[in-house]
């Protein structure tokens, strides 16, 4: 069977592909007609996971460019597709009949709920960890029962771990994977590093005898330096640590190297620091990682700028209380007038709880500089509510359709930042797009 499950992925992807569609619908089908394919491939090379709340897709894509400007051959899913079947479509559509996968470098982004599919069964050399934070508890469920189950697939491996040293809800998986070697990641106190938050922050125990973490200082929600009081669970020395942050000019030191970051904000250096941890560990040459940062392209709908004639617009997705926070910290340190576009969709992919946004630092966006906020999408009235509740003294409009939102906050004149959810993220842009061409 396993050659007719690679075979029948790969026609499906190739006339999937001739309709201009894809994703994992060819790896369902594989699956279908051989439930242990992952089992019966065969690999060349490292194998690498990267997983966590936030940043994945970036990071992922960083490091498959890492190891292709570095001479390798390399099967990444670089659209995202990371559950299960998304996997299989890239990996069994980049294989021969005789299940071997034609690379000599894997890079997977892996959703954090299926690490327990892929992880057993692939010969997996280092799985990544950016963080982990509370994320769509209609499908995820609470935190620590997704890290639970990520927990129960670690006493077996025996290979790497990179891991944010300063999240404790990502160390601790060390705790559970005694035949791994752990290598960590993260950023020293900086001008930015705070000794309270008030943000949204899942990461107060200690998970080896319960009692509340101590935090020598904070990045952002619950990623910072921490230690326990009661036992010796702390923030670990880190293998790459990043300083002398620059959000201004996203810039940072490793060492006395200044480097450009290609993203903004201090939790998209979290996943450069992940990209050059993993260079340290696979002996690949700090110059490549200078070219990715250096060339590494937007993602669609992260931080995306379009301009015409003057018109700028940002689009950016939200998903949880603290991505979508440091989303607001972007917009709030940018002081030219302003008109915000909120799409709110609570489909299965979003998350059906939008409780969230009770937790996100809306007030960052409700100031005098905008000067105007635009509500659409499914829960564009929930989202409407909660700008209200904010007492914010601009005006706030509803739209059922998310191309005349786009369209009334792109003929106004100002800047304009679009947030948008998961399904809603695609359908803005196009609207986008849309109207900027």
């Amino acid at each position: 069977m396993k050659s007719l499950s690679i075979l029948s992925t790969k026609i499906s992807a190739f006339l999937l592909g001739l309709v201009g569609r894809g994703g994992s619908l060819p790896g369902s089908i594989g699956l279908k007609l051989d439930p242990n394919i992952l089992q019966k491939l065969t690999f060349d090379g490292p194998v690498i996971l990267v997983t966590g709340t936030n940043g994945k897709t970036s990071t992922a894509n960083m490091i498959a460019d890492l190891f292709d400007r570095a001479g390798y051959s390399v099967v990444s899913n670089r659209k995202g597709d990371n559950l299960k079947a998304g996997i299989c479509t890239a990996l069994l559509t980049n294989s021969s009949l005789s299940g071997k996968v034609k690379a000599n470098a894997c890079v997977l982004e892996v959703d954090e709920l299926n690490i327990r599919h892929i992880l057993p069964f692939i010969p997996v050399r280092a799985l990544v960890v950016n963080n982990f934070f509370r994320d769509q508890l209609d499908r995820a469920r609470e935190m620590e029962q997704l890290i639970d189950s990520i927990e129960k697939v670690l006493p077996e491996y025996d290979q790497e771990l990179i891991l944010n040293g300063n999240d404790p809800n990502v160390i601790r998986l060390a705790l559970k994977a005694p035949k791994a070697h752990c290598s960590y990641f993260g950023i020293a106190k900086n001008k930015y590093s705070t000794d309270q938050t008030k943000e949204a922050s899942e990461g107060k125990f200690c998970p080896c005898c319960g009692s509340k973490l101590v935090y020598n200082y904070y990045q952002y929600s619950h990623i910072g330096n921490f230690y326990c009081e009661n036992c010796d669970f702390k923030t670990p020395v880190l293998d790459v640590e990043l300083s002398d942050i620059d959000l201004s000019k996203e810039n940072f030191k490793l060492g006395d190297m200044l480097i450009h970051s290609p993203y903004e904000g201090m939790y998209s250096m979290y996943n450069c620091a992940a990209v050059l941890a993993v260079a340290k560990h696979f002996d690949v040459d700090l110059k490549y990682a200078l070219e990715v940062f250096a060339h590494a392209p937007q993602p669609k709908g992260r931080n995306e700028h379009f301009v015409k004639e003057g018109q700028e617009c940002i689009l950016n997705l939200i998903k949880n209380p603290t991505g979508a926070n440091e989303v607001m910290k972007v917009i709030d340190k940018d002081e030219q007038d302003k008109v915000v576009c909120i799409v709110l969709n609570d489909h299965e992919q979003d998350g059906t709880d939008v409780s969230w946004i009770y937790d996100t630092f809306f007030e960052k966006i409700c100031k005098e500089s905008t000067k105007g906020v635009v509500c659409t999408g499914t829960r564009a009235y929930d989202m409407a509510l909660r700008i209200y509740y904010e007492n914010y003294k601009g005006k706030i409009e509803i739209y059922n359709s998310i191309d005349e939102a786009i369209q009334k906050c792109l003929h106004s004149g100002l800047k304009c930042y679009a947030i948008a959810t998961y399904t809603a993220l695609l359908p803005t842009r196009n609207a986008i797009v849309k109207e900027m061409n």
